[in-house]
């Protein structure tokens, strides 16, 4: 497993990534079929309120998975995001399981 960290406009932070990981690993152990993830941090300067943005790309077989939110905190953002994509990880799980 794999996790790659990109900061966009974006001073890059040790806590957010060990906080990023740590959630990650959890998904990492519930989908042993995860090879890898790319997290992009990003600061929209057209939002004033929802300006933090985090971008999740998880590497599996198949297509890969994708999901992004917008709010106050990158720490919400990133929960939210992970949240996302463990309903698409289920979904998946379900496809593997009927092959």
């Amino acid at each position: 497993m794999t996790v790659n960290f990109q900061y966009v406009d974006v001073d890059v932070s040790e806590s957010l990534s060990a906080f990023t990981e740590e959630k990650l690993d959890k998904l990492f152990n519930r989908y042993e079929f995860i090879v890898g993830a790319d997290v992009f941090f990003k600061k929209d300067t057209n939002e004033p309120e929802k300006n933090k943005i985090c971008n999740i790309r998880l590497s599996l077989p198949g297509p890969r998975l994708f999901a992004t939110s917008s709010e106050k905190q990158y720490e919400v953002a990133v929960r939210e995001t992970i949240c996302d994509l463990e309903r698409q990880l289920k979904k998946r799980k379900e496809i593997f399981k009927t092959h």
